[in-house]
């Protein structure tokens, strides 16, 4: 029912954003066959795969990719296929014969997706590294964290799924229409050490305006400023505070109690150690809900700090099905909404029905080539 339905996605299975990229099409209602390797691969089994969410909405097929007949199989795969996307280290598909010469060759529209963190080209191509190392280089982590502590990484959000996955997929849906006025494929070579640097973009722009500081917890979303912050309530449970806009501010200030001696002073650095004090003090005299009960429906721009098991259960999040069930696993739900092709969950993840054998003649193969691929152990079900 989805935006992409129609669109059909190979996709070679590995960890972090290859697979989340692999949810976020198929959410979006395009077809995906992810690929695994041997039941030795590093990916095989580091996960329960009936709760590994990432891997949800997928049809399933076990190749054996170090045998002729393991690259046969996947290549007939990729000649029905719109997408490709794979996470390997430079040169590893080209090794196994299933490199961008040779796939566009056999399918001139495919839209080939690398996903790596360092790029496909650099000094750094073929060196191991994670989101920590690709957020290192690209000057968001010296950004992020308090000023008497080191840099926090903030876990893994920011290359593996915002630079990462997001950008790849960014990519892909530009290729493919690209493609379908010129009829002609293209590689998308999506780094996370790029997609980090890029989503710094507005950090970048303050800095040049001479309105950024480079130094931690020095600047108006970094912690610095007292009206942007984390603050801990009288039950130990936190806010997020966040009124930018002056009016928004005052209405803060009013709901706490606090009196700012001078208003035009909010966005004077000098004076945020002072104001953060008071904030402080003030918000440890009632518990997190008590403030967030004074503050509903207000602008104050004040919410709780949820935990993983809270989340779900706010009523905003519950009132847009922010979360769900399916297959007894609470989920983040398709994201975004869609008035006419909405986006939804295909199957849940690792689910043994998708290994079945209909779909394969779908993509072009006959009853006895899958007969044959099943004996000789070519093919295997999840």
């Amino acid at each position: 029912m989805g935006p992409l339905r129609g669109i059909k996605v190979v996709e070679f299975a590995g960890l972090g954003p290859v697979p989340f990229s692999g949810m976020l099409l198929s959410d979006l209602g395009a077809e995906v066959v992810q690929i695994k390797r041997e039941a030795n691969a590093p990916e095989a089994n580091l996960f329960a795969p009936e709760k590994n969410i990432p891997d949800r909405g997928r049809r399933i097929i076990r190749l054996d990719l170090k045998t002729p007949a393991g690259v046969a199989a996947a290549l007939r795969l990729i000649e029905h296929a719109d997408v490709l996307i794979e996470g390997f280290r430079p040169g590893v598909m080209e090794r196994l014969g299933l490199g961008p010469e040779v796939c566009l060759a056999r399918n001139p529209k495919l839209v080939y997706g690398r996903m790596t963190g360092w790029g496909q080209t650099g000094p750094l191509a073929q060196t191991a590294g994670h989101d920590i190392n690709y957020l290192a280089l690209s000057g968001a982590l010296h950004a992020i964290g308090r000023a008497d502590g080191g840099p926090v990484p903030p876990l893994n959000l920011i290359a593996d799924y915002g630079g990462g996955a997001m950008l790849l997929v960014v990519g892909i849906l530009a290729a493919l229409i690209e493609a379908r006025g010129s009829g002609q494929g293209q590689v998308v070579d999506a780094a996370m050490t790029d997609g980090s640097a890029l989503l710094m973009a507005a950090i970048y722009s303050l800095k040049a305006m001479g309105f950024w500081t480079d130094e931690r917890e020095s600047n108006f979303l970094d912690g610095g400023a007292h009206f942007y912050d984390t603050y801990q309530c009288a039950d130990g449970k936190w806010l997020a505070v966040g009124p930018i806009e002056p009016h928004f501010y005052r209405i803060l200030l009013e709901g706490c109690g606090v009196a700012d001696p001078d208003p035009r002073q909010q966005w004077r650095p000098k004076s945020w150690p002072t104001m953060k004090e008071r904030l402080r003090a003030a918000l440890r005299t009632r518990t997190r809900d008590e403030w967030c009960a004074l503050f509903e429906d207000s602008d104050a721009c004040v919410t709780p700090v949820l935990s993983l098991d809270e989340a779900p259960t706010h009523p905003h999040n519950q009132a847009r099905q922010t979360f769900v069930e399916h297959a007894g696993l609470v989920q983040p739900a398709p994201a975004p909404r869609f008035s006419r092709t909405p986006a939804t969950i295909q199957s849940a993840p690792g689910s043994p029905v998708d290994a079945s054998s209909d779909w394969l003649t779908e993509w072009g193969f006959s009853a006895a080539e899958i007969n044959r691929f099943a004996s000789d152990g070519v093919i295997s079900q999840s």
